[in-house]
C-alpha cells in the first residue's frame, strides 16, 4: 500500500491562512481587476481554492504543484481576480526552487526570468504604452523575484550542508589522526620501557639462578650484589619513564634528558660488571670524529639498538668478546654490535623477541635498515651481528 507524504503543519497553516483571506478579500470587494463582468463573482473563488489546495503539496509535490498554480493565476486573471490567489502563487514558485530536483531549481529561474521579458515585450508590442512596462513589472515581482530568492537560499543551504560535511569529515580525520598517535605513542611507550629495564632484568635473572643453584656462600654474595645494582639502576630507569608518562607543565620541572652515544661508555661499565661471572668481556670501537653531534632521535635509537643488543648478548651469547663498533660516515651512522655464536653454559634468561621486533620499529621510523642473525668467519668462527645504519648528518655542518 502506497503511502503518501505526510503534509507538514507550516504548509497547512499557510494554506488555511491564503485561503480564509481570499475569502475575507472577497467578500469585501477588493478585487485586483474589477470590472470583469462576463463571469459571476463567485468563480474568483476557484483559483483561490485551487491555489490554496496546492499549498498543501508545496513541500512534498513542488513539481506538481507549481504547473498547476501556474494555471489557476492565469485563470485569476480572467475573474475579479484575488490578491492572494498570487501570493499564494509566489510561494508556490519559491517553494518549487527550494523543495524541488537540483534540475528544477537551475531551470524555473531561467524560465521565470524569460517569460518576464516575453511578458515585457508582448505587452508594450500590444499597448504600445509605456505604461505596459507595468505589466512586465509585476510579472517579476510575482515569478522571478521568487524564484531567485528560493535559488538563493538553496544555494546557502547547499553550501551550509557541504560545511557541515567538510567539518564531519575533518572531524572524523582528527580522530583518525588522533587514534594512530594514540597507538604510535603506546608502541614508543612499549620500546622505551622494554629498552630501559630488560637489561636489568636479564642481570637479575642470569645472577638470581646462580645464586640459586651455586653452594659457596661467597658467589652467592656476589651475585646477589650484582642483583641488587641492577634492581636499585632498574628502579631509576622506571622512575624516568614514569616522569615522562606524567604532566611536566610545572616550570619547576626539569625535562628528563634522553640516552645519546655519549653514555655507552657507563652502559658497557654495567654490563661488564654483569657478564664478567659469564665469561663475556665487552670493547666499544667508536670509529666517529670527536666533537662530532648528531640529531638527538639518531643518538636515541643508535644508544638503544646497542643497549638492547648488549642485553641479548647477557642472555644468549658463548663465552667471548662482545664488540660494539660505531662508524660516522656519507651521513650515515652505522651501528654494528658482534658477539660470540654457540652454546652457553650457566644459566639463560628468557627472551620473549620483542627488543628485535623494538629495534626494527626504531630504525624504520629513522628510515635505516637493521640486519640481525648469525655470521659465519672466514677462519670458520661463528658469531651473531647486529647492523643498523641510520641516516644522519653531523649537526656540527648546520652550523659551518
Amino acid at each position: 500500500m502506497t503511502r503518501f507524504p505526510r503534509t507538514h503543519r507550516d504548509d497547512v497553516l499557510i494554506a488555511v491562512t491564503g485561503l480564509l483571506g481570499g475569502v475575507l478579500l472577497w467578500g469585501l470587494g477588493l478585487h485586483i481587476t474589477p470590472g470583469r463582468d462576463f463571469l459571476p463573482p463567485w468563480v474568483t473563488l476557484v483559483p483561490l481554492a485551487v491555489t490554496a489546495f496546492l499549498e498543501l503539496l508545496r513541500r512534498t509535490c513542488p513539481r506538481a504543484a507549481l504547473p498547476v498554480g501556474t494555471l489557476a493565476v492565469v485563470a485569476d486573471q480572467f475573474t475579479h481576480g484575488n490578491l492572494a490567489t498570487v501570493l499564494m502563487f509566489t510561494d508556490l514558485m519559491y517553494a518549487a526552487v527550494v523543495y524541488g530536483t537540483p534540475a528544477s531549481a537551475r531551470r524555473i529561474p531561467v524560465v521565470s526570468g524569460l517569460a518576464t521579458v516575453a511578458v515585457t515585450i508582448a505587452a508594450l508590442a500590444w499597448y504600445r504604452r509605456p505604461e505596459a512596462l507595468l505589466l512586465g513589472v509585476v510579472t517579476g515581482l510575482v515569478s522571478f523575484a521568487p524564484a531567485v530568492t528560493g535559488a538563493t537560499l538553496r544555494n546557502h543551504r547547499q553550501a551550509a550542508e557541504a560545511a557541515r560535511l567538510r567539518a564531519e569529515q575533518t572531524a572524523l580525520l582528527a580522530e583518525i589522526d588522533r587514534g594512530q598517535a594514540i597507538v604510535a605513542e603506546r608502541s614508543r611507550m612499549a620500546r622505551e620501557l622494554h629498552d630501559m629495564v630488560a637489561n636489568h632484568l636479564s642481570a637479575i635473572a642470569i645472577h638470581s639462578t646462580a645464586a640459586l643453584s651455586l653452594g659457596e656462600p661467597k658467589a652467592s654474595a656476589d651475585a646477589l650484589a650484582v642483583i641488587r645494582e641492577n634492581s636499585v639502576q632498574g628502579l631509576a630507569e622506571m622512575r624516568r619513564l614514569i616522569g615522562l608518562l606524567r604532566d611536566t607543565g610545572g616550570a619547576d620541572r626539569e625535562p628528563a634528558v634522553a640516552p645519546s652515544l655519549d653514555g655507552l661508555d657507563a652502559l658497557l661499565g654495567q654490563v661488564r660488571t654483569v657478564g664478567a661471572d659469564s665469561g663475556l668481556a665487552f670493547v666499544l670501537d667508536d670509529g666517529r670524529e670527536a666533537g662530532g653531534r648528531l640529531p638527538a632521535p639518531v643518538e636515541m635509537a643508535a644508544y638503544r639498538i646497542v643497549q638492547e643488543s648488549l642485553t641479548n648478548a647477557l642472555k644468549h651469547a658463548s663465552p667471548g668478546t662482545v664488540t660494539v663498533s660505531l662508524a660516522h660516515t656519507d651521513r650515515r651512522l652505522t651501528v654494528r654490535v658482534t658477539s660470540p655464536y654457540g652454546e652457553r653454559p650457566g644459566p639463560r634468561a628468557p627472551g620473549s623477541g620483542a627488543g628485535l621486533v623494538g629495534m626494527r620499529e626504531r630504525v624504520t621510523l629513522l628510515d635505516g635498515t637493521l640486519e640481525a642473525g648469525p655470521v659465519t668467519a672466514a677462519d670458520g668462527t661463528k658469531t651473531w651481528q647486529v647492523r643498523a645504519q641510520l641516516p644522519a648528518e653531523d649537526d656540527t655542518e648546520l652550523f659551518a
